[in-house]
């Protein structure tokens, strides 16, 4: 999760939430590497004094800002249009889960076992938070997901809109009533990710936390089975 001072993304459990970590790092070395050489034009410029009063065509500079910047548009659009096609697949998930935003806290359902799931998630009391979990991110009853494999998760709501995010994951879907959005999770190891609803769904937007804990898929199975 993330700290005071923190200048970079959460550390990524996730196949997506790697290949977000790299477009971010990807794209501020252009961004960078831009400004830098914009902001010293900018210097050269305010310090020289010639100016060029006669230069009436110059067909090599013109073709030149226009082809360079092109260019990096390119080097941006390519890579965004591959990840942005990588979150909307699925692929062909071993386990499903169905989350349903509610005001204001998580019901999850498991039905792919004979076993039906079922429980809801509310954040824990100040009294409970001292002794385990952080402050207003800890959750009585938690996701439970294997890493290794690939996941799907079923979100919608039963009264407002709300929102299934969580950063170091690299997911973020709404929560829409009448409606049932899918995400795409593949797990790299076990750990515990925390995040928060990011729609504003009412006075208590802020304490219906998620948190999913990832472990392997003998004590996933194991777990849906006990």
């Amino acid at each position: 999760m993330s700290f005071w001072g923190q200048f970079g993304f959460q550390d990524s459990y996730s196949v997506l939430g790697f290949e977000l970590s790299f477009f971010h790092d990807h794209t501020m070395f252009v961004l960078v590497l831009v400004s830098s050489f914009v902001g010293y034009m900018m210097v050269c410029l305010l310090k020289s004094g010639l100016s060029s009063r006669f230069l009436v065509e110059a067909q090599a500079l013109e073709a030149a800002w226009t082809v360079v910047p092109g260019v990096l548009l390119l080097i941006l659009a390519i890579p965004s249009v591959r990840l942005l096609y990588l979150l909307d697949e699925v692929g062909g998930p071993v386990v499903s889960v169905k989350s349903i935003g509610h005001q204001w806290y998580w019901e999850y359902e498991y039905g792919d076992s004979n076993n039906m799931v079922n429980f809801d998630s509310y954040m824990v009391s100040a009294v409970e938070n001292d002794v385990v979990g952080y402050r207003l991110l800890e959750v009585d009853n938690r996701c439970v997901l294997p890493y290794g494999v690939d996941s799907r998760v079923l979100v919608s709501s039963a009264d407002v809109i709300h929102a299934w995010a969580i950063p170091s994951i690299g997911v973020k879907v709404d929560a829409i009533p009448g409606r049932i959005n899918q995400l795409g999770v593949h797990l790299m190891g076990s750990g515990v990710m925390y995040g928060q609803c990011s729609e504003i769904c009412g006075v208590n937007h802020s304490f219906m936390p998620i948190v999913v804990e990832s472990v392997s898929p003998k004590v996933f199975c194991l777990w849906l089975e006990g």
